[in-house]
């Protein structure tokens, strides 16, 4: 998406925010837009679960690192939902990679497709900037009420933020648009 499109849906968001008054801009300012990634593939990964939300995540990542041999090349995760009861399930991930042998630990698969995401540059230094990306993700209408939020760390600093489209989600592509004729 160019600059110039980006600042025109920026403005849009913020008309909307303050017609409904819900959050639509993030305090980091290095985070502004929405945009969307395509897993091409099925990533497996190994995952600790937190003992609790949001206190217990940073020891299912402590933990999760301890039983994974070092290897460059990983990918890391955090992946979560909620349950019937409003519990939040939150799991340390990371990706299975071909020479780990044999770790017993659980699996997730995170499925392959369109995902709405926002990169977050230095969230270590905005830590509500997660809680906020996936407030802003989950309002959109083509999300899958039976996906989860996953946040992709992409180095030390900077993460993406993700939530996987549903069945309503249709690509753009200029010729999809509806007319009231």
């Amino acid at each position: 998406m160019k600059v110039k499109d980006q600042n025109k849906l920026q403005k849009k968001i913020e008309k909307l925010d303050s017609k409904n008054n819900k959050l639509t801009k993030f305090k980091n300012p290095k985070s502004k837009f929405m945009d969307s990634y395509t897993f091409q593939h099925d990533v497996k990964t190994f995952c600790v679960t937190a003992s609790s939300f949001p206190d217990g995540i940073e020891e299912a990542h402590t933990t999760l690192h301890a039983q994974l041999p070092p290897n460059e090349r990983r990918s890391f995760y955090g992946i979560s939902y909620n349950l019937a009861d409003g519990t939040t399930i939150y799991k340390a991930a990371a990706e299975v990679m071909e020479d780990d042998g044999a770790i017993e630990l659980e699996l997730f698969i995170i499925k392959n497709g369109p995902y709405n995401s926002f990169y977050i540059s230095d969230y270590r230094k905005h830590t509500d900037s997660i809680s906020q990306a996936f407030e802003l993700l989950l309002q959109q209408h083509e999300v899958d009420p039976e996906g989860y939020c996953l946040e992709w760390y992409i180095n030390n600093n900077d993460v993406k933020c993700m939530v996987p489209l549903g069945i309503n989600y249709q690509p753009f592509t200029g010729l999809n648009r509806e007319y009231n004729e």
